[in-house]
């Protein structure tokens, strides 16, 4: 704590300590003049800058200033490339400078633990080292420019549905070797100014008071240094929170959260040395922002939009290329089908919402290039239904072209922050067009646009398939540009595409609730999954092909026995063999060969994106340390190194290895007690070929405490975190719920975005009674929602009581007309 900071809290209240502790409105951190404390902003990212147009105290998704629209992190993930994130990472630093922005609220590191999450768009990877790994550049490129980021959301936020309230119960290995890892990597190389907390709880904890994690593992074995900010909303009890180390409540509770600090300081029950350390850490942030601000500065919006092109086409993955169909000649007359060309389908929706600066088209690309093309829409984009007189016109148009492009994908409802998914098909207007295209002309190649995995029945159609995910507002033009060979594709998966959806690990597992959700798959998330069953996928972790080819030589060790506290180094030659120039994602993965604790089949623990000319070789090394090989041992508590032989498995993807090569590594602890989960919990031992079950007792040892039920009791009272969705069955929670229905169908009508109506409709089901309080800055007291549930409860006297004395409170409180 520097002098300033020291002497300022001195000088501050109790009052006005507390009043630092909470949000301005939902954008302003609060200041105080006298003090010289200034009152920073914060914003919505993490592919662009979402800073609303008014000066609203409310959310509105559908006013925002024009920002670059980057491509999304399931774009960028599959870029394997940390030079680019830190790259973009710079200009929406830049983007915030000029439009005042202290915080941008990004980027997100939570794991896609199944493909059917409806914000899996927003997140980078299925695995943790390539998460942190992209999370840490793009945090270091913003922070470069003097502005803080939010590393969110922590943790274990996987699921949309019900994320304001369901407990996820995951076994501590999984919670640290996967959902922890990246975040872990993340803080430690990239230092955010800041971190959010998840909505949900992790092992019957809100993350919002949760102490482990806000202390115990981020602070005190990471280090983190800046301050931990709610979740808009994500608040439970502050004092509680406080405690944990939840230093900022956001949005503003119209002062009822100060108001408890306040009181709890008073009365004993928090020790006002700990509220100090929240506001010297806020002091810190809020003066740092102060700081580093840039009077006057203004960015270079055609750079920003060149960048954004150059990402999106550097980020996405060639699945297929048959006979080379692509790239495209340029005399060749195409027949360019799919709404999608003329209105791209380039972000997700929800609060990273952008409103691009500009919005690049295929359809306008092709034209201003002036190649041989005809259009066809080929399906309504207001309708899932096939067209007939849609699809015919396309037909027409492919009969008459010598190649067909067809742009698919996921329309922007399908994906949506607040609703997962409920299944990985397209909609069948898209699968239908492709069928009925591909009969009418072979030369086919499909475009894809969306944010998660889907199905492909009709692969085997295609020629050649294109995956852009979500591209940004460039995303257009990149595309054309991959096409035609302009940029030749590098990027590589950084999730699985499973066949089918059965496939998928965490299938039976997701969503879940209503109180819980289990983690039965443990550490078997994606290809850790897929490798070790031994399944088929539709395309392997780490898979992309390129127009030119690689070739790898010179592999050596620089070891082939060492001691765990020694590196590891692994060097290998990769050359173009090729005739155009490309680049080349080198990955390396290590292997137990025997371990008494169940581990993946593979895990990586390195990569490294080559750009080679034709013709030419390079070097790459890799460094290797203990937790490179370490597991996470429970009876420990901490990483174990087992003495043993490793394999060290470099290819270019997970299921494409080059060369393999030993080492014997020897553990520093080779007597410390490690669990018997081969008798206790076989299962994890011994994958099936069909879809994962883990049975009760096997879950249970693994998570070594007895399961928490995941439904309510019969009779169980109403509560404060019971949501409006689980009392409307309730006379009087039925009044409240269509009361709130109503207030936001107001908000609703008034959105323009289809996809932002559709989540603010699942947050009238889904909000717990607290948030009523929280989000209404003041106007929703808490004796009001106590006397409601009192009624709810049968204690009709007890509530009618209650509610009288709230109302009269409520009038008399300042501001109020009397």
């Amino acid at each position: 704590m520097n002098d300033r900071i020291h002497n300022i809290l001195k000088e501050l209240t109790l009052e006005e300590k507390a009043s630092l502790c909470s949000g301005l409105d939902f954008w302003h951190l609060k200041g105080i003049e006298r003090l010289g404390i200034p009152s920073i902003i914060v914003t919505d990212g993490p592919h662009g800058l979402r800073k609303q147009a008014a000066t609203s105290g409310q959310v509105d998704l559908d006013r925002s200033v024009p920002a670059t629209c980057f491509p999304t992190a399931a774009t960028t993930g599959s870029s394997w490339d940390r030079r680019l994130l830190y790259e973009i990472g710079g200009a929406l630093g830049q983007e915030c400078q000029q439009e005042e922005v202290a915080v941008i609220l990004g980027p997100g590191a939570n794991i896609k633990r199944s493909p059917l999450c409806g914000r899996n768009f927003e997140y980078f990877s299925e695995d943790p080292y390539l998460s942190g790994q992209m999370a840490a550049s793009l945090i270091k490129g913003v922070q470069a420019e003097g502005v803080g980021t939010s590393l969110k959301h922590y943790a274990v936020n996987n699921q949309e549905t019900l994320r304001m309230t369901i407990d996820a119960v995951v076994d501590e290995r999984a919670l640290r070797e996967i959902y922890l890892a990246g975040f872990e990597a993340a803080v430690k190389d990239g230092h955010p100014w800041t971190v959010m907390n998840a909505y949900n709880k992790v092992n019957g904890t809100y993350c919002a008071e949760n102490e482990k994690l806000l202390t115990g593992v981020l602070r005190d074995e990471w280090g983190f240094a800046g301050i931990v900010v709610t979740d808009w909303g994500a608040c439970n009890d502050r004092v509680a929170g406080l405690k944990a180390g939840q230093d900022l409540e956001m949005p503003s509770s119209g002062g009822l959260n100060d108001a408890r600090i306040v009181q709890a300081v008073r009365a004993g029950t928090l020790d006002e040395a700990v509220l100090d350390k929240s506001v010297a850490r806020l002091l810190e942030l809020v003066f740092r922002a102060a700081e580093n601000h840039k009077a006057g500065y203004r960015y270079d919006v055609d750079a920003h939009h060149a960048l954004a092109r150059r990402a999106a086409a550097a980020s996405a993955v060639l699945l297929k290329n048959d006979n080379r169909r692509l790239p495209l000649a340029k005399e060749a007359r195409v027949a360019l089908i799919g709404a999608f060309a003329k209105a791209p389908r380039y972000q997700g929706a929800g609060s990273s919402l952008i409103t691009p600066i500009r919005l690049d088209s295929a359809f306008d690309e092709m034209t201003r290039r002036g190649v041989p093309f005809t259009y066809a829409a080929g399906y309504d984009l207001r309708s899932d239904a096939p067209d007939e007189a849609l699809i015919q016109e396309a037909c027409v148009a492919a009969h008459q072209a010598a190649v067909v492009v067809v742009m698919a994908g996921l329309p922007p409802v399908y994906e949506t922050e607040g609703i997962d998914r409920d299944h990985m098909r397209l909609p069948e207007s898209h699968n239908q067009l492709i069928e009925r295209v591909a009969e009418v002309n072979p030369n086919l190649v499909v475009v894809l646009s969306n944010g998660a995995p889907v199905e492909l029945p009709w692969l085997p159609k295609a020629t050649a398939v294109l995956e852009l995910y979500l591209g940004g507002q460039a995303g257009g033009s990149a595309a054309v540009d991959l096409l035609y060979g302009d940029v030749n594709p590098s990027g590589k998966l950084a999730e699985t595409f499973p066949v089918r959806l059965e496939d998928n690990p965490s299938y039976r597992y997701f969503p879940a609730g209503p109180k819980t959700v289990e983690y039965r798959e443990s550490v078997y998330v994606g290809y850790r999954y897929y490798e070790a069953a031994r399944k088929p996928v539709l395309f392997p972790f780490g898979f992309g092909l390129s127009y030119t080819t690689f070739e790898y030589s010179g592999f050596e060790l620089s070891s082939e026995r060492m001691s765990e506290g020694e590196d590891l180094s692994i060097r290998v030659t990769v050359k173009n063999s090729g005739a155009v120039a490309g680049a080349e994602i080198v990955q390396l993965y290590v292997r137990d060969v025997e371990s008494t604790l169940f581990r993946p089949e593979k895990e990586l623990k390195g990569f490294e994106k080559v750009a080679l000319p034709p013709g030419e070789a390079r070097q790459v090394e890799f460094h290797l340390d203990r937790r490179a090989f370490a597991c996470y041992n429970p009876s420990l508590a901490d990483w174990h190194v087992e003495s043993g032989a490793f394999e060290i498995l470099l290819g270019a993807s997970s299921a494409d290895v080059r060369f393999r090569a030993t080492v014997w590594v020897n553990s520093s602890r080779p007597d410390a007690p490690i669990p018997d989960f081969r008798k206790t919990a076989p299962e994890y031992f011994q994958l099936p070929s069909g879809s994962l079950e883990i049975g009760d007792q096997a879950f249970t040892a693994v998570y070594g405490r007895v399961l928490p039920p995941s439904h309510p009791r019969r009779g169980e009272p109403y509560t404060i975190l019971s949501t409006l969705g689980e009392v409307k069955h309730n006379l009087v929670g039925g009044y409240l719920y269509r009361q709130v229905k109503a207030g936001f169908a107001t908000v609703i009508a008034a959105t323009q975005d289809e996809p932002s109506k559709l989540m603010m409709a699942r947050m009238v089901e889904e909000m717990p009674l607290r948030t009523l309080v929280m989000m209404s800055g003041g106007q929703v007291s808490a004796e009001m929602v106590n006397g409601l549930l009192l009624l709810m409860n049968g204690k009709v006297v007890q509530g009618t009581i209650a509610l009288v004395r709230a109302s009269r409170a409520n009038r008399q409180r300042p501001g109020r007309t009397q």
